[in-house]
């Protein structure tokens, strides 16, 4: 294997010199750099990263922290979409990603500063944190170490932010359930510690105020963007609210989680009940009823994530709140009120 010290001694120049003409060193004549280079590639030389690291302070990896990573998540394949968007962008970029699962038990042993300085990544990209975990509260209090939080709102010098527009989203979905004639709309959400479920809520609020339906909140429930909790919800609003003909879900899973349930009822979908969910996951299309939903670019949240990260991590001038649009999906899970 050529050394650095071999590449030096061919090209009759210090080893100095070619560190710094090969890290691009505005000290380094021109000449002299493409005379190294050239040398390089003759000679397939290749830089030891760790020492290349040591140089540079900087080891061209990103950390991405994920939340309670299991396999009943598995179904809607959420974070797995997000997480080809962050390493595509990452490696068209030169990045490296290390990926750390983690949940508020082993926030609670180890911070979030250490986690990252143990394994020596440059920023990280967070995703699916609750408002209340112990590794949200160390970022908003953190010193200067670049982080992009996905679904998360905070923002700062050192923090970015990646979202969909779950406002306007939401409220797209339950217009479209008004124009087809329904005004006793039941939700199901996820958790209150969600900053998505509380976005999805309002959005919920706007719809029925624009049309002048009175908000009641005993029509909320919690599915804690579950198959199960989605399952569980729709038999208290069959047992409870018999007159509800039409349901928002804040996500698929609980969409799905409503159909099962009703179709256990012998309740036909949409002929007796509407439903609505939230993000598109690609099993919401072969659904028997297909279903309707508003799609949310997953992929383009972790693309737009890495993005964010390594133009902050690269000192370029950023917008630290970066909105994707979403788009209301029209499938057979929904129909007009007869």
């Amino acid at each position: 294997m050529t050394t650095i010290k071999d590449l030096a001694k061919a090209a009759g120049v210090s080893i100095t010199t070619v560190s710094r003409a090969l890290n691009g060193y505005s000290d380094v004549s021109e000449k002299t750099r493409s005379r190294i280079k050239k040398l390089a590639d003759e000679m397939s030389y290749r830089p030891n990263a760790q020492a290349q690291s040591l140089v540079l302070k900087k080891t061209n990896t990103i950390g991405v922290i994920m939340s309670d990573i299991k396999r009943s998540s598995a179904k809607d394949a959420f974070a797995f979409e997000v997480l080809c968007g962050i390493n595509d962008r990452a490696s068209e970029l030169n990045y490296d990603i290390i990926l750390f699962s983690t949940n508020p038990n082993k926030q609670l042993k180890k911070t979030y500063s250490d986690l990252c300085r143990e394994r020596n990544v440059d920023g990280a990209i967070l995703q699916g944190l609750r408002m209340n975990d112990p590794y949200l509260k160390e970022v908003t209090n953190q010193s200067h170490f670049p982080c992009v939080l996905i679904d998360i709102p905070v923002a700062g010098d050192w923090v970015g932010h990646v979202t969909t527009d779950n406002v306007n989203g939401s409220k797209e979905a339950v217009l479209h359930l008004i124009e087809l004639g329904h005004t006793r709309i039941a939700m199901i959400n996820g958790y209150d510690e969600a900053s998505v479920s509380r976005e999805r809520l309002s959005g919920y609020m706007l719809a029925l105020q624009e049309k002048g339906i009175s908000y009641d909140p005993e029509l909320v429930y919690d599915g804690r963007f579950s198959e199960e909790g989605g399952m569980e919800a729709m038999s208290h609003i069959l047992d409870r609210h018999p007159e509800v003909t039409a349901v928002f879900c804040s996500s698929d899973l609980m969409a799905l989680g409503t159909m099962r349930t009703l179709e256990l009822m012998g309740r036909a979908v949409p002929e007796s009940m509407s439903i609505v969910g939230y993000d598109d996951i690609l099993i919401a299309s072969y659904s028997s009823p297909n279903l309707t939903t508003v799609r949310q670019e997953k992929y383009e949240l972790g693309y737009q994530s890495a993005q964010l990260l390594i133009d902050m991590l690269e000192g370029r001038q950023v917008r630290h709140k970066v909105v994707l649009s979403n788009e209301l999906i029209i499938r057979n899970s929904t129909a007009k009120l007869l």
